[in-house]
């Protein structure tokens, strides 16, 4: 069994089903004795929150909106995920990069390229002994997850359990169109990096998401056993 840092991503458009089942994989691993971070984006540190609620609550174009989530991708990156890792522990997000080009790039319609540019400033990792400030002018290679885990759903399906389960933020109130951008997004994502992603039908019953997500852990080796029965 894998002992050495692990980053995995969940995504997925709102109303996916990711939450339940990100909450069972955390009891999971520190079941099997894993030091775990679970934490989500935007937010997991006091100024990442704080622009969270900018980003999900004030109105602003795609510009802004991009620049606010990398600059609160920056500040989790540095305080919170890559000292996890550095100490061994399990780290699993709820949304990271893959979001931001489903969202503001294929939801919103927003350049890719600008997207790629900053994802490189924020999430490029200089050789090692390199000053920090040479992160941004020279990355050598981008921190992204281990795996991504992307729980796919039909937006219309996703629209009904959100309405059932909370008053929407300013993204979730946006109609069932800018769903299906972003589901292509993801889409387009995942197939372009078959090897980081696993694609999970989030339409079937909790159970059978589980055992999908469970078998997956499993077979990388970042579970010793396999697990019955569902999330609660």
């Amino acid at each position: 069994m894998q002992k050495t840092g692990l980053f995995i991503s969940f995504e997925g458009i709102d109303g996916a089903g990711k939450s339940t089942h990100i909450d069972a994989l955390a009891a999971l691993f520190k079941q099997q004795g894993r030091t775990l971070v679970q934490t989500r984006e935007p937010g997991g540190t006091p100024l990442a929150e704080s622009l969270r609620e900018l980003v999900l609550h004030q109105p602003m174009d795609a510009l802004t909106e991009a620049l606010l989530v990398f600059a609160a991708r920056r500040d989790h990156l540095h305080t919170v995920i890559e000292p996890a890792l550095a100490r061994g522990d399990v780290v699993l997000c709820d949304r990271f990069t893959d979001a931001t080009f489903a969202y503001q790039g294929a939801g919103r319609g927003f350049n890719a390229d600008i997207l790629e540019q900053l994802e490189r400033w924020v999430q490029g990792r200089p050789e090692s002994g390199a000053p920090e400030a040479a992160v941004a002018m020279h990355p050598t290679a981008l921190r992204q997850p281990d795996l991504t885990v992307l729980f796919e759903v039909p937006p219309a399906v996703a629209a009904e359990r959100l309405a059932k389960a909370r008053e929407a933020d300013r993204f979730e109130a946006l109609p069932i169109a800018f769903f299906e951008r972003v589901a292509k997004g993801y889409a387009d994502r995942a197939a372009a990096e078959p090897g980081r992603f696993v694609r999970v039908d989030g339409n079937q019953t909790k159970n059978q998401v589980w055992q999908q997500l469970t078998k997956t852990m499993f077979n990388r080796g970042w579970l010793a056993i396999m697990v019955a029965g569902s999330p609660r």
